[in-house]
């Protein structure tokens, strides 16, 4: 899978996932009060995560052939068990809530979406540790077109929340939509994992 690829569908598989920030994207795109504020802040800070972990933690792991391997190896595992939580949430699929106070002003909406992007442990995890991990075994230029796609994923989806809230609501508080996304999540996971496992073992 090229790397560009590679990093749109395990962006996508990532930040589709239930959370707080899709949450709040789709909250504020549903009272439209600064539905496309709250998508660009989180689309910032997650570009902002990613960049780091691919340019920082995949740039020094690709340094060393041992930590290249060790990166691709811990990326991998951390891929098959986040897969398999994807499957296991399938068999009792939640929805995304979006009841609650939408925030009013701009500076609430930035402040509220740069604390559920930067402060979240989680997301942390996924774009600074995990896509970071990922990209550890491509070369300079692969790792440009990993950042890419992983930052598209990003964006695209929450413009899209952003301006398809009155359409996407019913869908993400569909248990059945969701046990369908979390099998299709485990799938692209699990693919993933043994695609990085794949081009560690034959050189590329």
């Amino acid at each position: 899978m090229p790397p560009f690829l590679r990093g749109l569908t395990l962006g996508l598989s990532l930040i589709v996932a239930i959370g707080p920030q899709n949450a709040f994207v789709l909250r504020q795109g549903l009272t439209r009060r600064y539905g496309l504020l709250a998508a660009l802040v989180c689309s910032l800070a997650d570009t902002v995560l990613i960049a780091f972990g691919v340019l920082g933690v995949g740039a020094l792991l690709a340094r060393s052939p041992a930590l290249v391997t060790l990166g691709t190896l811990a990326g991998a595992a951390f891929l098959l068990w986040y897969g398999g939580r994807s499957f296991r949430s399938a068999r009792h699929p939640g929805t995304l809530q979006t009841e609650g106070q939408a925030a009013q002003t701009p500076a609430t909406v930035i402040a509220t979406a740069a604390a559920f992007s930067l402060l979240n442990l989680h997301a942390i995890l996924d774009t600074v540790v995990l896509i970071g991990g990922a990209s550890a075994g491509l070369n300079s230029t692969g790792r440009t077109a990993f950042l890419l796609g992983t930052v598209l994923a990003s964006w695209t989806w929450f413009f899209a929340l952003a301006l398809l809230a009155g359409r996407l609501a019913p869908l993400m508080r569909s248990p059945r939509a969701w046990q369908v996304l979390d099998v299709l999540i485990g799938v692209v996971m699990w693919a993933i994992a043994g695609g990085l496992v794949g081009s560690m073992v034959s050189g590329g």
